[in-house]
């Protein structure tokens, strides 16, 4: 009998998927603070997730990025650009955060793994 993978780890590696396509769109918006008329980017992270596990249920989804969503600025500014520097800072850093749990999440079920497979 094999092991598989997909059941051992989860959603962690949907998860792990999600977040690095997060970590473009804010490193995009990040990149492009000083472009006039950029319009600032995010996921609804839980909607992706809900989406992306439904997508393999075989139940309805909605289509393409419709998770995707642009940031309402706090403080507009005068040529348009949506980014505001710390608001992206601060998604990025708990997007990383995020990202290193459910690594580690992944690391342990493996380990798990690893010492029933061992007979420990």
């Amino acid at each position: 009998m094999g092991i598989n993978f997909k059941d051992a780890i989860g959603m962690h590696a949907d998860a792990l998927h999600l977040r690095a396509d997060r970590t473009r769109i804010l490193a995009t918006n990040i990149a492009n603070e000083n472009t006039p008329g950029f319009k600032a980017q995010d996921m609804d992270f839980g909607a992706m997730l809900a989406n992306h596990q439904a997508t393999e249920k075989g139940e309805p989804t909605f289509e393409g990025d419709q998770g995707r969503m642009f940031r309402v600025p706090f403080h507009p500014t005068r040529d348009g650009n949506t980014v505001e520097i710390g608001v992206e800072q601060a998604a990025f850093s708990q997007n990383s955060t995020e990202f290193g749990t459910s690594l580690t999440f992944i690391n342990m079920k493996l380990k798990g793994l690893a010492k029933a497979i061992n007979g420990q």
